[in-house]
């Protein structure tokens, strides 16, 4: 069991201090748990899921509903949750990479950039519950990243863009820009969630020149982009 990547880099000893300044170097690599045996993803469809019923659970009535973590135990075990890719036709943004395997990437006329990822077969990542095994995924990208550098956030889940709708609780790791101007100065945001019972993880980065832009691109990414519940 090894972490993908798709720039290099791995665990490695770093001070407290560079813990959230990990994240610059997520943004723009892909990073997953993978499980050898396992076949590759299948593509995910962008827009809102169409559930299907299945003896015993009712997949609509989950969709219908906010995720928070403690309500991870109602999706169906083994299910896979989804990424769409409606970003890409949000005002400003272009697509880079579609769906390669299970990766997006964005681009902003600003110079944000996003990348959004689902992962399956995350079997080994799932402890107790979801809060638990989503900490758990930020732990295995770096083990100097604690809990308590965890931030509550969401996003979307499922439902239709412009409309009020369910959301998905999600922990966030932050990093502020610095006045360099660097990629390693820019101001990043990582979102992750584990489903446990799914045997799924969303993985989504949002980095931008500035806190300002940041905020904008993090508004869109609420707007446009969601996890698409198991069908």
């Amino acid at each position: 069991m090894g972490v993908v990547t798709g720039c290099g880099g791995g665990r490695g000893a770093f001070a407290v201090v560079a813990a959230v300044a990990f994240v610059a170097s997520l943004a723009g690599c892909s990073v997953g748990v993978p499980d050898p045996a396992a076949p590759s993803n299948p593509p995910v469809t962008s827009g809102p899921a169409t559930p299907t019923i299945t003896p015993g659970h009712d997949a609509g009535a989950v969709a219908a509903r906010d995720m928070p973590f403690s309500a991870g135990p109602t999706l169906a075990r083994g299910v896979p949750v989804g990424l769409s890719e409606d970003l890409a036709e949000a005002p400003h943004w272009k697509q880079v990479v579609s769906n390669a395997g299970g990766a997006s990437r964005y681009r902003k006329s600003d110079g944000c950039q996003a990348a959004a990822e689902v992962r399956q077969n995350q079997w080994p990542l799932v402890a107790a519950d979801d809060r638990e095994s989503t900490a758990a995924l930020f732990a295995y990208l770096d083990s100097t990243i604690l809990p308590g550098y965890l931030k509550p956030a969401s996003l979307r889940w499922g439902g239709e863009r412009g409309k009020p709708g369910p959301a998905v609780e999600v922990l966030a790791l932050e990093r502020a820009a610095n006045p360099s101007g660097q990629r390693a100065g820019r101001a990043i945001t990582v979102m992750a969630r584990v489903f446990g019972m799914a045997g799924s993880s969303v993985f989504v980065s949002v980095s931008c020149p500035t806190a300002a832009a940041l905020a904008a691109a993090r508004a869109d990414v609420a707007q446009w982009l969601a996890v698409v519940p198991p069908s």
